[in-house]
């Protein structure tokens, strides 16, 4: 399939959308999403980020909730008495 952009008259152009393997989808908007129960979610933004892993609080959309939390341990100081 040609990656040229369809510029025929009376189409809607395509949306580019990007998937990362360790994270969201991401699909330039305005976007409509239609969920499991048939609601629909919608955004006007340029660009959203879709959560795939399912554990956004504020799911269909992506908050970062798939990164791995980890602390990060503070450096230790050398005391001498």
């Amino acid at each position: 399939m040609p990656a040229t952009p369809d510029d025929t008259p009376g189409r809607t152009p395509a949306r580019r959308v990007r998937v990362d393997p360790q994270g969201p989808v991401l699909v330039e908007g305005p976007v409509e999403i239609v969920l499991d129960d048939g609601t629909v979610a919608r955004s006007d933004r340029f660009a959203v980020a879709v959560c795939t892993c399912r554990r956004s609080r504020t799911y269909p959309w992506c908050d970062t909730s798939h990164r791995r939390r980890e602390r990060v341990a503070r450096p230790t100081e050398d005391r001498k008495p």
